[in-house]
């Protein structure tokens, strides 16, 4: 056996550096599950070539061969090999910043027990084998959650919650393959929310991936990952596209763009719905930091195969801002405390119309005693969040805003009989809600605060001087006017300042312009 090994390097060796050379020189080996592994630095470690292979399944034998930079590695089933070959095929390996290069061997199994030199190969498989069973405590981790439960699922369920730029499959492989190798991935929208369902095939990976990026930020602020293992043990995915992809299947057709679930499998998530693209025109709205270094998200150094420090996502990434999931009985809390207001000029309304911007707004409470503060209670803590990333720090009637999310769950109605001087309202059954419409258009249309705002529903009678007479009675300097040319329902105005926009926001949304129209007003992403 190691003679005939020895021949199989040398049969390489003699071919030289040209890949392409020895591929038309030997026909390639039938599929086995021993795999002839070349170019490996010479400085690498056992542990670090058989993490190649453990995320396709158990590595039951190792051979390395440094001196002729090249390594056998035995997996426990033909299956497994097959699917790590299909993989890397397209994907070159790396070990050391260098490529390697895999293939299947002439030999059907390694046989190295009277090897000289292998007590640190079965040392090193030794304590793969203990942290895959899990009785080996991973480094770094609090008691009880380093170690990984019998029976755990290598499947990850994935919940981005405050998705403001988009999330695109690409961007979920290029942070999940920090932690292993990414098999499959499946997105699909839940409950007006972007879920993905990824599968690594070690649950030692999935577990890594867990601890590491459960609770972080893909971009600064936004784009929360909530992460936790799937019942399913394997994904089943029939189309390579935006939304489905099989990793260790280029063969796959493109389908219609709808990941196709067999039943089973629907029936853990529900029917997958598809997330909507991002809209045309959006590119043009800078993120909140720079690419390519996205520091939302640094993974802890030590933490598993693959945990290269801060994660980079490539400004291809972002191109446009996504439909914001709505109300989805969001877990966490849905209620705002806003502070620094001015107590002379805000009304419970007030700051309903202006977070109702973000999200539907159930019920506010001006404090009775320190007026300056409120509590607002959003729909779910997905807008929550959402408005209070857009709201604090605004200047509102001459005070900066400032909202942080509440200790309190929801907010309390007065008793019979209290004294609360109409400071409480509920709106819960407001017909002003924007988001009670599961799919609306108004979840494409979510901007920051502008000086320039989006009006609709305008009457045909109504004229560019009428609305114009309006802003100016409200105390609004207008800058500039445009009626949209396709559809005079919808124009722009653009004001003094952001300022004077939210207030104009606050009170004239609503405003009964007659013939039964009420003009609608919206923060715009466009100048005139």
């Amino acid at each position: 056996v190691v003679s005939s090994i020895i021949a199989e390097c040398i049969h390489f060796q003699s071919n030289g550096n040209d890949n392409k050379k020895f591929k038309g020189d030997r026909p390639p080996c039938s599929p086995s599950r021993v795999l002839h592994l070349r170019k490996i630095p010479s400085d690498v470690t056992e542990a670090e070539v058989i993490s190649l292979g453990l995320p396709f399944g158990k590595v039951t034998n190792l051979l390395m061969l440094k001196g002729k930079s090249q390594a056998f590695l035995e997996m426990a089933s033909e299956e497994a090999a097959v699917t790590m070959v299909n993989y890397y095929t397209p994907v070159t390996p790396h070990l050391r910043s260098q490529p390697v290069f895999i293939q299947y061997s002439n030999h059907r199994e390694l046989k190295t027990d009277n090897l000289p030199n292998q007590a640190r190969a079965q040392a090193a498989l030794q304590a793969v084998g203990a942290a895959q069973s899990g009785s080996l405590a991973l480094p770094g981790a609090p008691p009880n959650e380093g170690t990984v439960l019998p029976g755990q699922s290598p499947v990850l369920r994935i919940i981005i919650e405050n998705l403001f730029y988009p999330v695109t499959l690409d961007v979920l492989h290029q942070i999940f393959s920090k932690f292993g190798t990414v098999l499959k991935i499946i997105t699909f929208t839940k409950n007006n929310q972007f879920q993905a369902l990824l599968q690594y095939a070690d649950p030692l990976n999935a577990h890594y991936a867990k601890m590491a990026l459960d609770g972080q930020n893909i971009y600064n602020a936004c784009c929360t990952l909530r992460i936790d293992f799937s019942k399913l043990t394997s994904l089943n995915v029939k189309y390579n596209n935006d939304k489905s992809r099989d990793f260790t299947r280029l063969d796959l057709p493109t389908g219609d763009g709808q990941p196709s679930l067999e039943p089973p499998m629907a029936a853990a998530f529900g029917a997958p719905g598809i997330i909507s693209s991002p809209y045309a025109g959006a590119a043009g709205f800078a993120p909140a930091i720079g690419f390519p270094q996205a520091t939302g998200l640094s993974v802890p150094a030590g933490l598993g195969p693959g945990a290269l420090g801060p994660l980079a996502i490539t400004s291809s990434a972002v191109t446009g801002r996504m439909a914001i999931p709505g109300a989805g009985g969001m877990p966490g809390n849905s209620v705002l405390l806003v502070t620094n207001l001015n107590p002379d000029l805000i009304t419970p309304h007030g700051l309903f119309i202006l977070f109702g911007v973000y999200g539907d707004v159930h019920r506010v409470k001006i404090m009775f005693n320190k007026k300056e503060n409120a509590l607002v209670q959003m729909a779910d803590a997905n807008q929550a969040q959402l408005a209070m990333n857009h709201l604090s720090g605004q200047r509102l009637y001459g005070k900066v805003l400032r909202a942080t999310l509440s200790k309190h769950q929801a907010v309390q109605l007065p008793r019979e009989g209290q004294e609360d001087q109409g400071l409480t309202k509920d709106f819960s059954n407001s017909p002003l809600h924007r988001f009670k419409k599961p799919g609306s258009k108004n979840f494409q249309n979510i901007f920051p605060p502008s000086a320039t705002l989006h009006l609709s529903n305008i009457p045909p009678s109504v004229t560019v001087d009428d609305l114009k007479n309006l802003f100016t009675e409200a105390g609004c300097s207008v800058k500039a006017f445009k009626f949209f040319q396709k559809d005079r329902k919808m124009a722009l105005i653009q004001l003094e300042s952001v300022e004077e926009a939210i207030q104009a926001l606050i009170e004239l949304h609503n405003h009964d312009l007659g013939e039964n129209h009420h003009l609608r007003v919206s923060f715009s992403k466009s100048t005139i």
